[in-house]
């Protein structure tokens, strides 16, 4: 897998998930308003649903690239492996990180996957943001250590917290991620960056993207506009 640089790093930094989305869609060769991709059957779903929800929005968006664990949070027989072996994954792993960590308990959601000692190993390891297909406590110390973190929403405790695989595909939000997608994390949600595509191509489409939607919504700033106006507008665009 090719890290981007910097430079196209710092981008996709300057765009929100939704646009992000836009162009990642549009990149596969389909468009947002439906139209199908040959041979695939419609618009690639690269986001995730509205349970994966921006816990602490205050501390900003979250881009970097997927390393994976799977956890249980309340079987105290779960068959666990070592905690290093995630935690060595995120140190050996290249550029700004997001940390991606889904509960398959047989109650998930029941206990925490996330706190604040684990958010502040996680910091010290590069990670930029964490997504949790779960739940998460101790949000105030995770807000101190000053990591951003989505996911399904709060409770103060946990069992017998077991790591079971780490490094894997796993399913977020109905979002298939695999170790190494490029993530676009922000109030909106998560937008996936597959690691087979280049992402210098995606920010590219992002910045057509920006332009194109910067000359049409110059429009609603015009005190003289109608939507008679506006319909003859979008018409001459269409055409184009």
């Amino acid at each position: 897998m090719a890290i981007a640089s910097q430079e196209v790093l710092d981008g996709i930094k300057e765009f929100d998930s939704a646009t992000m989305f836009n162009a990642v869609v549009e990149s596969m060769g389909a468009t947002q308003g439906g139209t199908e991709l040959e041979g695939k059957g419609g618009v690639p779903i690269v986001f995730t649903d509205s349970t994966i929800k921006s816990l602490l929005p205050n501390l900003g968006p979250a881009v970097g690239y997927a390393v994976t664990a799977e956890v249980t949070a309340m079987e105290p027989k779960s068959a666990m492996i070592s905690w290093h072996e995630y935690y060595d994954k995120l140190d050996e792993a290249e550029g700004p990180l997001v940390g991606v960590i889904k509960d398959i308990d047989t109650k998930p959601g029941r206990g925490a996957c996330l706190g604040d000692g684990m958010a502040g190993t996680h910091k010290m390891l590069g990670v930029t943001g964490i997504v949790v297909d779960g739940s998460v406590r101790d949000l105030a110390g995770i807000e101190r250590v000053g990591m951003p973190t989505w996911g399904k929403g709060l409770v103060p405790g946990h069992g017998v917290f077991n790591l079971i695989r780490a490094n894997e595909p796993v399913v977020i939000g109905e979002l298939l991620i695999h170790p190494g997608d490029l993530l676009v994390c922000d109030r909106d949600g998560v937008t996936q960056i597959p690691r087979d595509m280049d992402a210098a191509v995606v920010l590219a489409k992002a910045r057509e993207i920006r332009e194109r939607e910067q000359s049409y919504f110059k429009y609603f700033d015009d005190p003289t506009m109608t939507w008679t106006k506006l319909k003859q507008i979008q018409a001459q665009m269409a055409k184009k």
